[in-house]
């Protein structure tokens, strides 16, 4: 029996790639398939990848690399190896980051004891000299883990530190939006909407490389927030299917939650986004009292138009604190 199957998408991860796959070939769990989708990478990335399977021989039966002719975005790369997949679980991981070897097997035996549809564990942000340790919420149920933890931004629904049971995928044909590759983990939404049962391993079990610290404003084309407003209309669309009304202030905070980078930052274009997004959230700016009180402030600022106060709190908070002191 497959127990878990590693679905591991490849584009332009020349530089990371040996040591993600050396961190999953060299996994405690045994019955593991892994899943390599090149998706039509223009480096040396399987090249590289070929050299580190050599170097595992009892892997290589459990090993396969599809190719696709051309590129067509992460989503379609982590579909392709979900219509692949034969394990009990499904776990995605991001080729230039990596997992401690131990992740596999502690998900899978969390899973197995609650009989979870989803485990999840905590993870480090990887910097590029230090890391900082990221701790998640404990939620006993999927409902607490899809409201409070998803919806109302308790916890980042990343597919990188999660084991999925395979038939939430395919019992509710859930995939990923293909050419809407920015804010393509909404899809976590969907399956924890689905889910019964729910582990969690309170341990930093996944290395998320982050060396790219921009601004959001500096950071994101037209193209990637049409494809923000893309999956979350999707996200939406698949909750009132489901729920009807039944979420309507969950999926408010939701909105809310995504909106709020735009007032991370003193660029008047931003704050016209935040003004044009979702308008019909803003009636619940201060109604998430699992918030810190600054974010739900700054967002009821926001709402009544007190630019004033959200351009000083960039510049205080992110400027000041978190750019000289905490630097």
């Amino acid at each position: 029996m497959i127990k878990v199957s590693a679905i591991i998408p490849i584009y332009g991860v020349e530089a990371f790639i040996e040591r993600c796959a050396r961190k999953l070939f060299g996994q405690t769990l045994q019955d593991v398939e892994f899943i390599f989708v090149d998706d039509a990478t223009p480096d040396n990335s399987i090249a590289l990848l070929e050299k580190v399977i050599e170097e595992f021989p009892g892997r290589k039966a459990q090993t396969r690399i599809l190719h696709h002719p051309v590129n067509r975005g992460l989503p379609a790369a982590r579909n392709t190896g979900l219509a692949a997949a034969q394990g009990e679980y499904i776990y995605h991981c991001d080729s230039d980051d990596w997992p401690e070897t131990s992740m596999l097997e502690k998900l899978y035996i969390a899973a197995k004891d609650r009989d979870a549809d989803i485990a999840y564990c905590d993870f480090y942000l990887s910097f590029e000299k230090n890391e900082r340790y990221m701790s998640n919420p404990r939620y006993e149920t999927a409902d607490d883990l899809l409201r409070k933890g998803f919806l109302r931004g308790q916890m980042k629904y990343n597919v990188w530190n999660k084991m999925v049971r395979r038939t939430l995928y395919s019992d509710n044909g859930i995939v990923f939006p293909e050419g809407h590759p920015m804010g393509e983990d909404m899809t976590m939404i969907q399956l924890a909407s689905v889910a019964d049962k729910v582990a969690y391993v309170p341990e930093a079990l996944y290395h998320y490389v982050k060396l790219n610290e921009g601004a959001y404003s500096n950071s994101y084309s037209q193209k990637k927030l049409d494809d923000i407003r893309f999956n979350v209309d999707r996200t939406v669309a698949f909750l009132q299917n489901r729920f009807g009304e039944k979420l309507e202030k969950d999926v408010s905070l939701f909105k809310l939650s995504i909106k709020l980078p735009f007032l991370i930052s003193d660029d008047k274009n931003m704050y016209r986004l935040w003004e044009a997004w979702y308008p019909e959230a803003d009636r619940f700016a201060d109604a998430d009292s699992g918030l810190p009180l600054r974010t739900r402030l700054l967002q009821k600022m926001a709402a009544k138009g007190q630019w004033w106060y959200v351009k000083l709190y960039y510049k205080v908070v992110y400027k000041f604190i978190y750019g000289v002191i905490y630097k």
